[in-house]
């Protein structure tokens, strides 16, 4: 009977889908802006002074600090240490296969493969830490879609732009979009985790 009732606590306790979805968008779309500066404003000295690799590792560790962070206060089915772990492998799941596609294959079509490969990667982790294994692929179709969403928007708005503002801009709603996506997929491991537990 109490583990009836813990579940009950469980379910009630994990933050609505509206609010996991704000807060998702705006915390990880100001995180994302944070990152983004550092391209826009210190992009060739972080490739001078870094390399390539080591200013992808420094902007991936940034996402993962501040996000994890920010991300963390929708989490109530771990505590915060355990989740910043969990987090910080979705997120170099996501990173590695992301880059590595885009890498791999270059132009657009390393862009829509690194968004399908990261989201498929960063979903996959995510549905396993909590529990959900089996909802791995609808989490990872959301993460795809809010993904590639405020990627290729943002990339649009950079190009038309240009400049520091369009970096910006390019930042803002990728993490926009990306962070409801976030949110939303951890709104939605939680509830359904506790209903297997």
């Amino acid at each position: 009977m109490e583990n009836a009732g813990n579940r009950s606590a469980n379910f009630v306790a994990v933050p609505s889908l509206v609010r996991s979805l704000f807060t998702g968008s705006l915390g990880f779309g100001f995180v994302s802006l944070c990152v983004f500066a550092t391209v826009a404003f210190a992009e060739r000295w972080m490739y001078k002074h870094l390399g390539l690799f080591g200013a992808y590792l420094a902007w991936t560790v940034l996402f993962l600090l501040l996000g994890g962070g920010i991300l963390g206060s929708l989490v109530v089915r771990l505590q915060m240490p355990r989740f910043w772990l969990l987090f910080a492998a979705a997120f170099f799941a996501y990173a590695a296969g992301w880059i590595g596609a885009y890498f791999a294959l270059r132009g657009v079509a390393g862009e829509w493969i690194g968004s399908l490969a990261g989201s498929l990667l960063m979903g996959l982790v995510l549905a396993t830490g909590f529990g959900v294994a089996r909802s791995a692929l609808s989490l990872a179709a959301i993460l795809f879609a809010a993904n590639s969403l405020g990627y290729f928007l943002g990339s649009a708005v950079n190009d038309s732009l240009g400049g520091r503002a369009g970096m910006l801009l390019w930042g803002l709603i990728y993490g926009l979009c990306l962070g409801a996506g976030i949110g939303a997929v951890l709104h939605l491991a939680q509830t359904r985790g506790a209903r297997t537990n």
